[in-house]
């Protein structure tokens, strides 16, 4: 599975392993319509291992730790029941260690699907996967959502009451170790009122402070205010020569994927419109001289086709001059309406290949799309050379 691709259950219990190279904390949450929990009996994880249709079991450190959803046994009410996971040394993130969950039979243990979240990083926790009611059937979604304050961070945004680990008394002899988080009982009627939890806090970066400048492997949600961007953006592209008085031909397209990483089409120079013209491109540009954005994508992203999930945006030389030829190569996307640069992404490096993959917008399971700066360079000197290469970066 891709992120935001999704398969129906053809039976009512299934388990959910989660595998990674280190030891994982995993846990779950029943969910309703608001995306909440109803109570802190929701959160189902190790101190907590049963609740309403969903049992936690733990691999021990040998084995994988798994969720068993029974489908049938979910109350009324519970929309969705999501899986998420967090290494179990403080402080360690996913980069290097990426999880993969797989979906079975709880019965027969038949393998279902399987689904690895790309690229990880800075990230602490992850949403891994969901199990989701629609339209009266289950189904279960890849998502990949990564959080940079741990299973906390995770608890929190659905609704659950955490305790942070107190701060350790400078009087005391040895340091207190970092505590897990774990679920606040809910106060006797007699009690003061509960200090409020602190409002989440997600560890994805957003457009809410201005123009988001990116490194390599960085990801930016492409929300404003608390509204994802759905409207018509332009993603710019630009590069100069190395050497003076050399010109340098690019060519700058975009490739659109679907949710199993299959090619839906092209645009480029040489195809200028694509999903029914959601999808435009401004032409070629032969030099590279000249100030300013060399080859333009435009894209509305409110008019794309509900099965185009991925867009990767390339840059190829047809020539065959490598990218070592190439000085200031970049990519900004851009509001068309405002013409406001949201965000940007220069080229720091450059290798002797003849294609580059720039960025790629991926939609999320919430209907948001991020963006995310690659900077990998391939041997390709046309964009039907890129499809394979780029659908393996999603």
């Amino acid at each position: 599975m891709t992120p935001g691709s999704n398969i129906p259950l053809p039976v009512a219990r299934v388990t959910v392993d989660v595998a990674a190279p280190v030891r994982l904390d995993v846990s779950s949450l029943l969910l309703t319509a608001d995306g909440k929990v109803r109570s802190d009996d929701d959160f189902i994880f190790f101190n907590q291992p049963t609740g309403p249709g969903v049992t936690y079991r733990s691999g021990g450190g040998t084995a994988p730790d798994t969720i068993t959803v029974d489908t049938a046994a979910v109350p009324p009410g519970i929309e969705k029941i999501v899986v998420t996971a967090s290494p179990d040394a403080a402080g360690q993130t996913f980069q290097g260690i990426e999880p993969t969950a797989t979906i079975r039979n709880a019965d027969d243990n038949s393998v279902l699907a399987s689904f690895t979240p790309p690229q990880l990083g800075t990230e602490t926790a992850l949403v891994i996967v969901e199990v989701y009611l629609r339209n009266g059937a289950w189904k279960a979604r890849a998502v990949g959502q990564g959080y940079a304050n741990g299973l906390a961070g995770i608890a929190t945004d659905f609704g659950v009451s955490v305790e942070e680990p107190a701060p350790a008394q400078p009087a005391a002899p040895t340091p207190t170790p970092a505590a897990q988080p774990q679920v606040t009982p809910p106060p006797p009627p007699s009690a003061p009122p509960a200090t409020a939890a602190a409002p989440p806090t997600s560890g994805k970066i957003n457009l809410d402070k201005g123009r988001v400048s990116l490194q390599k492997n960085q990801t930016v949600s492409l929300v404003k205010g608390g509204r994802p961007l759905l409207s018509q953006v332009k993603m710019g592209l630009g590069w100069e020569p190395a050497f003076r008085g050399k010109d340098i031909d690019l060519d700058a397209s975009v490739i659109a994927y679907g949710p199993q990483r299959n090619h839906i089409d092209s645009c480029y120079f040489g195809k200028l419109s694509i999903v029914n013209g959601a999808i435009k491109h401004s032409g070629d540009n032969l030099t590279g001289e000249g100030g300013g954005d060399d080859e333009v994508i435009v894209v509305d992203l409110g008019r794309l086709p509900q099965e185009v999930t991925g867009l990767v945006f390339t840059v190829n030389s047809f020539s065959g001059q490598k990218f070592t030829e190439v000085a200031k190569a970049y990519c900004r996307l851009i509001d068309a309406a405002s013409g406001e640069e949201l965000v940007r992404f220069d080229l720091t490096s450059a290798e002797a290949q003849t294609g580059v993959i720039m960025a790629k917008l991926i939609k999320q399971f919430s209907g948001e799309w991020e963006m995310t700066a690659l900077g990998e360079f391939v041997k390709s000197r046309t964009v039907r050379g890129m499809v394979k290469p780029a659908a393996k970066s999603l």
